[in-house]
């Protein structure tokens, strides 16, 4: 993958994602989207024990104002997710996909630190 860009409000932080629609619906994962341009995530309510060690690069781009399309390939799983997160209400939208499903997604987010 040629270098993405990681916009300064997603890099360096950790976003819980909780998922109100979806294959996983009324779960909560975090992110970890680390300085050098890789995220690792894991089950909010199982912690960073629970990570599948995967640390794939990802890319943020500002989109407007308060407003970033975030995206990563899982290589473990084949699975792509993209985001997009709203700051100014903190609501998201995005799409899960793999070779052979794909799934719209909603929720909320939270930037933890």
């Amino acid at each position: 993958m040629e270098h993405a860009q990681q916009a300064a409000a997603i890099r360096g932080k950790t976003i819980r994602l909780t998922w109100t629609k979806g294959p996983t619906k009324g779960m909560a994962h975090e992110h970890v989207f680390y300085e050098d341009g890789t995220v690792e995530w894991y089950d909010a309510d199982s912690g960073p024990g629970s990570s599948s060690k995967e640390r794939p690069p990802y890319a943020a781009f500002r989109v407007a104002e308060q407003v970033y399309a975030v995206s990563y390939l899982a290589p473990a799983s084949g699975y792509t997710l993209t985001v997009v997160l709203n700051f100014q209400d903190h609501r998201m939208v995005g799409f899960a996909s793999g070779g052979k499903d794909w799934h719209p997604l909603e929720g909320t987010f939270q930037v933890m630190r």
